[in-house]
């Protein structure tokens, strides 16, 4: 088992306005975001299961065309090759959790 410390991870931009600190195991990556509220992500779909937690703060994610606003302690389960898209209403903490691992978020991230 290994020890991650967060904070000796440093944040990649993933798109703009949305920083993460990346963390991969064999199957998954966890991706913990930071947002200024009024940043937008873009509608896109990808083949991963993901589940989006807010840790701080308020979010709307456009799941397939219907707003969903969630606030801490809340997720969403975004299924696979699911349209999405994202708004930051107010400074964001989110956690998104991602099934199998992204490569292209790997290629990002210094693990």
């Amino acid at each position: 088992m290994a020890l991650i410390d967060l904070k000796n991870i440093a944040a990649k931009e993933i798109a703009k306005g949305y920083f993460a600190k990346l963390i991969h195991t064999e199957k998954m990556t966890f991706s913990f975001v930071e947002v200024k509220a009024g940043e937008s992500l873009p509608e896109h779909s990808h083949p991963h299961e993901q589940v989006s937690i807010i840790q701080e703060g308020t979010f709307q994610l456009t799941l397939d065309g219907k707003p969903i606003i969630f606030e801490e302690g809340q997720l969403v389960i975004i299924p696979s090759n699911t349209k999405h898209s994202g708004h930051a209403i107010s400074d964001c903490k989110l956690l998104d959790v991602f099934y199998p691992m992204r490569d292209d978020y790997k290629t990002l991230s210094n693990q």
